[in-house]
């Protein structure tokens, strides 16, 4: 009975993206294009260069584009028209890959029907970026193997899969030890009911399948993953009447998580870090997510976690990491490791951006 159900919501999904949206402008809320942080000149750069009609079918909620991707591998669940995977294919240069997983056919032919067009842009001498039709729950079917990508993306695609817990399995498995999940998605305040779930355009519009914000943490834990990173979060607004209705007091964001696969190793203590300021678009200081921020040549205090992070992924050649206590050479400050509370609900982190917004200039809050 799930499967059939589940085949029926996948069915209205692709009709949705395959035929009802014809661009950006038909969506009815602002839940696939909801405002961003500012962006790093380089990957301004890059979204220039990407074909016109390849970002007029672009869909997502957010943008999820991490730092330190020279040589990197990387997979996008639901890519769509392919324009994050053709800023990315120019950002990991020529030594590194870029692929592209969607289950809407008609999205996929748009995708690579622009291969070439973008290799000759960038002046790479053999494409860098390949396409898949399938599944991103089927990751194996695709023919990904086990443990082949740095970082996997998705921007505004796993609310729209019946079975979440089936996608991050999956993406766990392709993972490389110290990779990592670094996604765009929507949340809702509370459980939705089954009216609000099934209904096709909430569905469509990535309301419906929404997953409640605390249970991304129980899956997280439950597959393996470190603890989910909150980046960033921003309200939705629906801008449709009777869908506000149907929806009464659940509330919804967009936000930024980043999952991270780590090798399986012995404990990690609390360490003082150093960033070096060598990761592009970042020299001065790198976001990590809401809660760090690592300014060049600046002594950090961080927990066990993080420091397990910064240690055992691919941001490891830019910081120095060494045990609490220990003279370290530096030109910066020391930031202390304080009793803070580490914010991880996204409503929270959403309603301090608000206010922040209310108090910034218009162009603080720049769009993706």
């Amino acid at each position: 009975m799930a499967t059939t159900r589940d085949a029926e919501i996948r069915k209205d999904v692709q009709t949705y993206y395959g035929q009802v949206l014809k661009k950006s402008a038909d969506l009815q809320t602002n839940a696939c294009v909801t405002a961003a942080r500012p962006v790093p000149k380089h990957i301004r750069e890059a979204l220039q260069n990407v074909n016109e009609e390849v970002s007029l079918r672009y869909y997502g909620c957010g943008l999820v584009i991490p730092e330190c991707l020279e040589n990197c591998w990387i997979l996008d669940l639901g890519s769509g028209s392919g324009r994050d995977c053709y800023a990315l294919s120019q950002l990991v240069g020529e030594k590194g890959h870029v692929t592209g997983i969607d289950m809407t056919e008609g999205q996929v032919e748009v995708a690579n029907k622009y291969i070439e067009y973008h290799m000759e842009k960038y002046g790479f001498q053999a494409p860098n970026v390949t396409f898949i039709h399938g599944y991103i729950e089927k990751l194996g079917e695709a023919g990904i193997k086990n443990e082949s990508y740095d970082i996997v993306i998705s921007n505004c695609v796993i609310n729209l899969v019946p079975d979440k817990q089936q996608v991050l399995q999956e993406v766990y498995r392709v993972l490389k030890h110290g990779g990592e999940l670094y996604f765009s998605d929507v949340y809702a305040s509370l459980e939705l009911p089954e009216e609000v779930r099934t209904h096709k355009v909430l569905r469509g519009e990535c309301l419906g399948g929404a997953l409640y914000w605390k249970d991304l943490a129980i899956l997280a834990q439950k597959i393996g993953f470190c603890p989910p990173r909150l980046v960033t979060a921003n309200f939705i607004t629906v801008q449709n009447k009777e869908l506000e209705n149907m929806i009464g007091d659940c509330r919804f964001v967009s936000a930024t998580f980043r999952l991270f696969k780590l090798p399986k190793t012995g404990p990690t203590k609390r360490c003082q870090v150093i960033y070096n300021g060598g990761i592009t678009g970042h020299e001065k200081e790198l976001i990590f997510d809401a809660n760090f921020t690592f300014k060049k040549d600046e002594t950090v205090e961080v927990d066990e976690e993080t420091a397990a992070i910064l240690k055992n992924s691919r941001f490891a050649q830019d910081f120095l990491i060494r045990p609490i206590g220990e003279k370290l050479p530096t030109c910066g400050g020391y930031t202390a490791l304080e009793a803070k509370d580490i914010i991880k609900d996204p409503f929270k982190l959403a309603e301090g951006s608000d206010s922040a917004k209310s108090r910034s200039p218009p162009e603080a809050a720049s769009g993706c």
